[in-house]
This record gives C-alpha cells, sequence and structure tokens, in this order.
C-alpha cells in the first residue's frame, strides 16, 4: 500500500484525493489543509486521513510514502524549500512550480540535489484525445511547422482568499492558467523556445471585484505566439469568457503530411444538462492533397469524468506517480525543469504583454 500526505485540499486537492482513490493500493494517510473548512470537507472524503494542524506535523509522520502539493501557486517554493530541509521522499507538485522569478534557483538546486523524485503535476499532457494526438502528431504531420492551442473557458473560480485574482499570488494568468500550455508545446514540438511575443488583457472578468482595498488585476484573455529553436511556431489563444464553447480545448499541429486535431470538452458537471449528453473528445485527421478526414470519438471512462474537471487526466497522472514510488518507472514524466521552463515561458509572455515586446527566454 502506497500511502500519500497532501499539502492544500482545495477544489484541485479533493480531485486529488478522489483519483488516489481510484488507484489500487493507494491511500491517503495525512493531509495538511489550514483551512478549517476546507478540511472537514477533505476528511469527510477520506475519513481514514489524519488531520495536520502544519507541514512540520505532516512531514514528521513517519507512515508516508510520497506527498502530493495541491497549495495556492506563491506557496510552492517555499514548502518544496521546507520538504527538502527536512526529508527526502517522492512528491507531486502542482504546477506552476514557482510564481517568483527568484525561485529559480532553488528549483535548480533541488534538481541537482534532491535525492527523491519531483514530479510537476502536468494533468493535460494525459487527457486522452490530448495524448492520442502527442503519439501520433510526428507521422500524421510529417514534422510539425505549426502548432495551434487554443481554450474558450469558464472564467477563474473562486479559491479560499481569492489568491487567483491577483498576479502577485497566482504568477499572472499566463503562468497560472497557460504553463500547462508552454509544457504541451515542448513536449509536442520536442524542442526549446527562443522567443515569446504575447498580447493580453483584463477586458472583462472580476473588474469589480476589490478584496481588502486591492483591485483584481488579473487577466482574462490573450494571445502568445513562440518562436522554437528548429523552427516551428506556437500560439496559443486563451478567453476566459467563452462559457459557451461546446469545445474547451483544441489543439492542432499542422506539417508537409497533414494535421491533426484533438478536441477537448470541459468540466462534465458544467455542461448544461438541458443541451442532453456533454460532447465525446475527438481526435481528427487530415492529410494533404486528398480529400481524406479521419475522425474518431475518444471517450473517457465516465468515473473518471466524475473524479475531476480535468477529462481524466488526473487519474491517467496518478497511475504514473503512482509507478514511480512504487520503483516501476525511472523517472518523472514531468521533470523540475519540464516545470520551471513551462513557467519560464509562462513569465517571458506575462513580460510580453505587459510592455509590448518580444522576449528571449
Amino acid at each position: 500500500m502506497q500511502r500519500y500526505g497532501l499539502v492544500g485540499c482545495g477544489m484541485m486537492g479533493r480531485e486529488h484525493l478522489a483519483n488516489i482513490a481510484l488507484i489500487p493500493d493507494a491511500s491517503v494517510t495525512a493531509i495538511f489543509e489550514p483551512d478549517q473548512h476546507m478540511a472537514l470537507e477533505a476528511q469527510a472524503k477520506c475519513p481514514d486521513a489524519v488531520l495536520c494542524d502544519s507541514l512540520e506535523a505532516l512531514l514528521a509522520r513517519q507512515d508516508l510514502d510520497a506527498l502530493v502539493i495541491t497549495s495556492p501557486n506563491y506557496m510552492h517554493a517555499a514548502q518544496l524549500r521546507q520538504i527538502a530541509a527536512t526529508r527526502t521522499i517522492p512528491v507531486l507538485c502542482e504546477k506552476p512550480l514557482i510564481t517568483d522569478p527568484a525561485d529559480r534557483d532553488l528549483i535548480l538546486d533541488l534538481h541537482k540535489n534532491y535525492a527523491a523524485p519531483i514530479w510537476v503535476a502536468m494533468e493535460y499532457r494525459y487527457m486522452p484525445p490530448i495524448k492520442a494526438l502527442i503519439d501520433q502528431a510526428a507521422q500524421t504531420t510529417g514534422g510539425i511547422k505549426m502548432l495551434t492551442i487554443r481554450e474558450h473557458r469558464f472564467p477563474f473560480l473562486e479559491k479560499v482568499g481569492d489568491w487567483n485574482r491577483f498576479n502577485k499570488y497566482s504568477g499572472g494568468t499566463l503562468v497560472e492558467k497557460c504553463c500547462h500550455f508552454f509544457d504541451l508545446m515542448r513536449l509536442i514540438l520536442d524542442d526549446e523556445p527562443v522567443r515569446v511575443m504575447a498580447s493580453a488583457a483584463q477586458d472583462l472578468n472580476h473588474l469589480d471585484e476589490v478584496y481588502d482595498g486591492q483591485q483584481s488585476d488579473i487577466w482574462d484573455n490573450g494571445y502568445v505566439i513562440v518562436d522554437f529553436a528548429g523552427g516551428a511556431r506556437a500560439m496559443l489563444e486563451l478567453c476566459m469568457f467563452a462559457e459557451g464553447s461546446r469545445y474547451q480545448e483544441d489543439v492542432s499541429a499542422v506539417g508537409p503530411n497533414g494535421r491533426i486535431e484533438a478536441r477537448v470538452p470541459g468540466p462534465t458537471r458544467f455542461w448544461p444538462r438541458e443541451l442532453g449528453e456533454p460532447p465525446v473528445p475527438k481526435l481528427i485527421r487530415s492529410f494533404r492533397g486528398t480529400p481524406k478526414i479521419e475522425e474518431e470519438d475518444v471517450p473517457v471512462p465516465r468515473d473518471l469524468l466524475a473524479a475531476g474537471d480535468h477529462n481524466g487526466s488526473t487519474f491517467y497522472q496518478h497511475l504514473g506517480f503512482n509507478a514511480l514510488i512504487r520503483g516501476e518507472k525511472a523517472a518523472p514524466d514531468v521533470s523540475l525543469i519540464d516545470g520551471l521552463r513551462a513557467v519560464e515561458m509562462g513569465m517571458a509572455a506575462q513580460v510580453s504583454a505587459a510592455e509590448g515586446r518580444v522576449v528571449g527566454v
């Protein structure tokens, strides 16, 4: 039995709880969640778990085989630092790894010196239609020249303390929300970015929200273009006032031979029931010089859809992490360097949009 400790148990933490519960021979032993209401909600879902009143108390427990960090973004770096100073244990850390560029050296030090694996949670890699695109993109396209990622979705949800309404706590939308997509760009293209150009703004969402005298400053839409070393280009289109979209994510890759596209619906719980069954994820392939189009459904089991908002991907990610901590997998799928590079791309995009200039990465 692999025993987990959870650091933070808000909305994303509860999704991790639900998915760990689906993994054979895995259980949550202890939880540190400082908000009493959320702590009790988490314990109701996981009644055998012990509630700890501090991270120190959690780390002192000897009945843990791994940790999962799902705390607010701005806490990740300090918690990783505290864990590394206390004990050596495998960690799954939610994105983004850091929100402050000053913490870059911490991540590089952990990468070099921390003796246990740290896996950065990049769930979008494991969404079944996106995973199928990743596996088939090179063969279908003949070598990707253009990669486009579009996310049209609902606004940021409410979080405890409203930390996600502010750039200083979240890292900014292009870090908080979009490091997933920058990770996908590097993974799909198997290449490194060299420059970023972005335009973004806060146009509709949270404009009238003020917390402790501070106006929300989180952006709700934007475009980001990334040039890669090998000559490919990637583009992100984000809109967070598009609740009516049938598909939330649309990823397409194009090359000299053809095009492949993955379409991913949003969370099942948000789908209007009066419209019938929610849409099914799709994978679409088309080829140059022929009218041939291949379209297939990529369904996700209902129990996985019910266990979270990420199209079953959190479960598949946990399968890999569980194999890692059992010693059946050699290394994390998403390394500290992968997580750091995705954040650096997001930070560069934040600067580019704010200052109206091209930023090197």
